[in-house]
């Protein structure tokens, strides 16, 4: 059994002429990234692999999900290839994930984490908000074996406020 934990980096700023990779979060997202990462605690297993895109606005959410969950920030593995907005190569990604792993904690971006979750969750989201957390249960022993699994909890910013 497999479990995934998708979380789509919370809201970020347009304000500078930054570079897309280098945007970092806006204020209503680093309060949201707090709201959500503080109310997932007892959700989350006890142990599990980090992995976060290394956009700034990734790396930024999954540091304050870091933070609010006691985990420490150089647990995170921050890859280049997250920064996909595609979920067939999200999908060979998490596929590589050490089979003694059974827990996948992964910040990324949409339209690869809307996608994803649609392709291998129960339930149809319409679209993942920014910071939203999504887990899904996969019957399977290893990852390359990813298939359709069981979402078990969808939170979004807007469902704490």
């Amino acid at each position: 059994m497999k479990e995934l934990i998708l979380v789509r980096h919370a809201k970020s700023s347009w304000n500078a002429p930054l570079n897309d990779f280098d945007r970092p979060l806006c204020n209503r997202g680093i309060q949201d990234a707090h709201l959500v990462a503080s109310h997932v605690g007892n959700s989350m297993p006890k142990t599990f692999l980090v992995w976060s895109s290394a956009a700034k606005r990734a790396a930024e959410t999954a540091m304050i999900f870091a933070q609010n969950l006691s985990f420490p920030i150089d647990a995170i593995v921050f890859r280049e290839d997250l920064y996909t907005f595609d979920e067939h190569k999200l999908e060979r990604i998490i596929q590589s994930a050490p089979d003694d792993c059974a827990h996948l904690l992964v910040f990324g971006h949409n339209e690869a984490i809307t996608n994803f979750v649609n392709a291998y969750g129960n339930r149809y989201i319409d679209n993942v908000a920014t910071c939203g957390f999504v887990k899904i249960t996969i019957d399977c022993s290893s990852w390359k074996e990813l298939k359709k699994g069981v979402t078990e909890m969808i939170i979004f910013p807007k469902d704490l406020k």
